[in-house]
C-alpha cells in the first residue's frame, strides 16, 4: 500500500509539473506584456514632457519677439515725434 501512495504522489507531481510548465509560458508572456506597457508608458511620458518643454520654449521666444517688437514700435514713434518737433522748429 505504501508503494501505491508513492506512485500516486509521483503521478500527482508529474501532473503538477506539467501544469506548471504549461502555465509558465503564459505567465512569462504576461510579464513581458506588462514590462512592455510600462516601458511604453515611460516613453510616452517623456514625449509629453518634451512637448511641454518645447511649447514653453516657443512661448518664451514668442514673448521675447513681441516685447522687442513693441520696443521697436516705441522707438520709431519717439523718432517720429522728434522728427515732427524738428520740422516745427
Amino acid at each position: 500500500m505504501e508503494n501505491g501512495y508513492v506512485i500516486l504522489g509521483i503521478i500527482a507531481l508529474l501532473f503538477l509539473s506539467m501544469y506548471g510548465y504549461s502555465y509558465m509560458s503564459v505567465a512569462m508572456e504576461k510579464f513581458r506584456l506588462n514590462r512592455a506597457k510600462k516601458i511604453d508608458a515611460q516613453k510616452e511620458e517623456l514625449r509629453r514632457q518634451q512637448r511641454i518643454k518645447n511649447q514653453e520654449a516657443r512661448e518664451e521666444k514668442f514673448r521675447k519677439f513681441n516685447k522687442r517688437k513693441e520696443e521697436i514700435k516705441h522707438e520709431l514713434m519717439l523718432l517720429e515725434k522728434m522728427k515732427e518737433k524738428q520740422r516745427v522748429s
